[in-house]
């Protein structure tokens, strides 16, 4: 769909982008879901906050959390890291929401995956972590995460921790240069044989 996203960190934030995000997150994630619990909380001040706008007005939000001020982490049997350090310094993604008259129209894709791209600029070749809500696990896996460990409870709604792995390079053998190699020597013996075969019929 049309609309417009930003990146702002809490001190680039105006009063008024504040109080519409606060407004937003309180509507879906409090209001919505029937959950009386805690939004504000002191990582915002840490985070960078993603905005969906459309025609000035927010339609759609997530915030990330730099490696430094995540607390949610990941085992080796998810990742593939040579250092162990690095499991426990990643990004994460989090409060992703659209509001409602918004929804099925492909912005909660184009927010994470602009929130993605901006963790893998900004951040390198970390993993990203993620604490989903159950129902929405094949979104998140349509997007590369994979779900970790077991399903819990938080604030009464089920989540699963979920990691999306640093890319992998591909080394492609170069198999094509051994296999001409073959074929060569082969039509090598074969010219070699005919040419004996040659010798010895003209000497008899």
């Amino acid at each position: 769909m049309d609309s417009e996203l930003s990146i702002k960190s809490f001190d680039e934030l105006t009063g008024v982008d504040l109080y519409h995000i606060l407004k937003a997150r309180s509507q879906v994630f409090v209001v919505e879901q029937n959950c009386a619990y805690q939004d504000m909380d002191e990582v915002d001040f840490d985070c960078l906050h993603l905005i969906a706008h459309k025609d000035e007005a927010l339609i759609g939000y997530c915030r990330i959390i730099p490696p430094e001020f995540n607390t949610l982490s990941t085992n080796l049997s998810v990742i593939t890291s040579s250092s162990h350090a690095a499991l426990n310094t990643m990004p994460a993604i989090g409060r992703v929401l659209v509001l409602p008259q918004y929804r099925s129209s492909g912005l909660a894709r184009q927010i994470m995956t602009d929130a993605i791209r901006y963790c893998r600029k900004k951040y390198g070749k970390k993993p990203i972590i993620i604490s989903a809500q159950t129902y929405l696990l094949p979104f998140y896996e349509s997007l590369g995460f994979i779900p970790e460990g077991e399903r819990y409870l938080e604030d009464g709604i089920e989540h699963i921790k979920m990691v999306l792995r640093v890319p992998q390079k591909v080394k492609v053998k170069k198999e094509s240069s051994g296999i001409v190699a073959n074929v060569l020597t082969f039509l090598l013996l074969i010219l070699g044989l005919l040419f004996i075969a040659g010798l010895i019929y003209l000497m008899t």
